[in-house]
């Protein structure tokens, strides 16, 4: 019954869990009646060609897929060996991260595991969790502050939560412009920094991030006169013009353009961007996830050992 639920609530479709399971659907609308009347609830309700979840079956669905893939692996256990692996992880990260760390998983791959491949997607999102929950991507890295927050009250209420996360590094946020600036020469002050142009990297488009709540909660407000959902294309626009934007300080070492762009400390305090990765709890006992994550943390803990 447990393993019909899982199928119906990851397809939404009775057909479509009956041929994954090469059962019958009336063998699967059976074994959902069961466990309805076990449960005392409807669990999914037709709408148009699909299901629709209620609240409980949304709430049940994590713990329920996480118990049935630890029970498969006591069952068959099967080892992961990197050397043979000749499977494809999904990764979900800004191309500042992916800049940061990609050449040193790309690195581990070679040596440790030349079967693996790995796509990177853009990280288009501050919060992960649905391309996590439909399986999109495997692991989402980057900073997602409301997310680790929402989690944590839903974990101190005892709440099922269906997420992990790891920290891997602090960043540090710096303000980059031009060599040659007009502003290069002189102290770049609370006032100076608000007055001047600015262009915000915002993967969601928005024209307000991090730095804006931050002068928000001084009263103050910024310029912001264009953005961009990549931190590469800033950092090629600022050292083309007299905007000024706000990059990891270790992204502008690996632009390749260093050597045209001025680091300037902000005029104002900011809190601490911790860069994590997140990832289903359902791949939390995967051992193949887990060498996966070690990677990734390995490769942080060396390129900001410094």
């Amino acid at each position: 019954m447990l393993r019909v639920f899982d199928e119906v609530m990851a397809e939404r479709s009775l057909t479509r869990a009956a041929r994954n399971l090469s059962l019958t659907q009336p063998a699967v609308s059976n074994a959902l009646r069961r466990l309805r009347e076990t449960l005392d609830d409807e669990l999914v309700r037709r709408s148009g060609q699909g299901m629709v979840p209620t609240a409980r079956a949304l709430a049940l669905w994590p713990s329920v897929r996480e118990a049935l893939q630890l029970l498969q692996e006591s069952i068959t256990p099967t080892g992961f060996v990197p050397a043979q692996a000749r499977s494809t992880f999904v990764l979900a990260m800004a191309d500042a991260t992916a800049a940061e760390l990609m050449p040193g998983l790309v690195d581990i791959l070679e040596q440790e595991a030349p079967g693996l491949s790995v796509r990177v997607l853009p990280l288009t999102t501050r919060d992960p969790r649905l391309l996590l929950e439909e399986e999109t991507v495997d692991l989402a890295l980057g900073y997602f502050p409301s997310v680790l927050a929402d989690l944590t009250a839903r974990a101190q209420a005892a709440e099922a939560v269906a997420f992990e996360h790891q920290r891997l590094y602090v960043g540090e946020y710096v303000c980059v412009m031009r060599t040659g600036h007009p502003l290069a020469e002189q102290d770049l002050t609370l006032d100076v920094f608000c007055a001047a142009r600015h262009m915000l990297v915002s993967f969601s488009g928005r024209p307000f991030g991090f730095i804006d709540e931050a002068l928000a909660t001084l009263g103050r407000e910024r310029q912001v006169v264009l953005t961009v959902n990549q931190f590469f294309t800033a950092g090629r626009v600022v050292a083309n013009s007299n905007l000024l934007t706000v990059l990891p300080r270790h992204f502008v070492g690996v632009t390749g353009i260093a050597g045209q762009l001025l680091l300037r400390p902000l005029p104002f305090d900011v809190s601490p961007v911790h860069v994590g990765a997140i990832w289903h709890r359902r791949n939390q006992q995967s051992l193949a996830h887990i060498w996966l994550r070690q990677a990734v943390a390995r490769v942080a803990a060396q390129a900001f050992a410094s």
